[in-house]
């Protein structure tokens, strides 16, 4: 783990030196990989026993190994993560984030119920409502949630993501924890399409010709579209249920993707679909 952290250190650095302008988020994306690293050694305990017993019958019926419908599960280390993921954006820009740890701390808000919410978002009107009166163009408390789950969840794949890679898993959503992709890659010489899942890691086959958000397969209402510049980057989109995913493809310069850093590094990707009308 500490040579992949290293590798990503790298990566960022390029990054910053190609991209000015993400220098801000990319040093706190650095600041956040190097906690993971350090509360991956910290983690004393396992936070999502699976039972192995039903993990086949949990792939052939479409269900993620970790249940996110309820979150009754002792929480208290990927909390105190969180804690010191706040203290990340609270020494860039005191108030709004210490408030919050304040609140966290003294009860005024149920950790469990920020994950729940993260996993059962509102419906789509009450969503806009919301982002409506606070909006941001990028929410770090939003990324501070999911990444607090990361080391608990990433223990679940290294004991479970070779049994769950050998299943048929053809979902668009993560096999591991149910989470939707933001970002995927394209590999080997067959061009095979992986999904990307920045909840837990875990990276999945999935069908060219196919949505992962509707399962559309209609040829002609699925497209993409890339930026002069660099090719290696596009956006593959479905025109039924206007959702995008962004796609790298590293295979003509053999570079090895690291996808949590990619997926802050293609923001502009972000916004060019976003601009499309695609969500």
């Amino acid at each position: 783990m500490a040579l992949m952290l290293k590798d990503s250190l790298q990566t960022i650095q390029t990054h910053k030196a190609l991209s000015p302008h993400y220098t801000e988020l990319l040093e706190i994306l650095e600041e956040i990989l190097i906690l993971r690293e350090e509360h991956r050694h910290r983690m004393k305990r396992e936070i999502f026993p699976i039972e192995g017993k039903l993990v086949a019958a949990k792939m052939a019926g479409g269900l993620p190994l970790v249940d996110f419908s309820s979150v009754e599960c002792d929480l208290t280390e990927p909390r105190d993560y969180f804690l010191a993921l706040l203290a990340i954006a609270e020494k860039r820009s005191p108030g709004e984030t210490g408030e919050m740890a304040r609140k966290i701390r003294a009860g005024e808000i149920n950790f469990n119920d920020l994950i729940f919410e993260s996993f059962n978002p509102l419906p789509p009107e009450e969503e806009e409502l919301v982002d409506e009166e606070g909006e941001n163009s990028f929410d770090l408390v939003e990324l501070f949630i999911e990444e607090s789950l990361r080391p608990a969840l990433e223990r679940v794949v290294v004991a479970y993501g070779d049994v769950v890679a050998r299943s048929e898993w053809s979902e668009g959503y993560c096999p591991i924890c149910g989470r939707e992709p933001k970002i995927g890659e394209i590999r080997d010489d067959e061009g095979t399409r992986y999904l990307f899942c920045n909840q837990c890691g875990f990276e999945w086959k999935y069908r060219w010709i196919k949505c992962p958000f509707c399962g559309n397969e209609e040829q002609q209402t699925l497209a993409y579209f890339t930026i002069e510049e660099d090719d290696r980057y596009r956006v593959d989109v479905c025109n039924e249920c206007k959702r995008y995913i962004k796609i790298v493809d590293f295979r003509d310069t053999r570079e090895k993707a690291d996808l949590d850093v990619e997926d802050i590094a293609t923001l502009h990707l972000d916004m060019l679909a976003n601009d499309e009308g695609y969500d």
